[in-house]
């Protein structure tokens, strides 16, 4: 019995680690983009500066752009994700990749 609540343990444990993986990797996604759209918007503010010698933003301010992700939403992603994750290992995705008929023809 010890051997099961320690091997069951140790599974939880590893699932944890991949769940805090996945983490970490949306959060990396959603930093990029953010970043990717601040960059922009500041390459979009320059040029328009350079054309009109104006900005609505110093430089100073953009500085210090922050932008703050909830959690939730990234734990929102991340249950989608797994779900989406669980029905592909499912026996019923595993025979729809098959493409397995019946003897009319109709898929699985």
């Amino acid at each position: 019995m010890g051997h099961s609540s320690t091997k069951q343990t140790k599974e939880e444990s590893q699932e944890k680690l991949m769940s805090d993986e996945l983490r970490n990797q949306i959060n990396d996604i959603i930093e990029g983009e953010i970043q990717l759209g601040i960059n922009e918007f500041l390459e979009e503010k320059q040029r328009k500066e350079s054309d009109q010698g104006l900005g609505f933003v110093t430089s100073e301010e953009a500085k210090k752009l922050k932008v703050k992700v909830f959690k939730d939403e990234v734990d929102k992603i991340m249950k989608q994700y797994k779900k989406i994750k669980k029905k592909e290992k499912s026996n019923i995705s595993q025979v729809k990749k098959l493409g397995l008929v019946d003897k009319h023809g109709r898929p699985l």
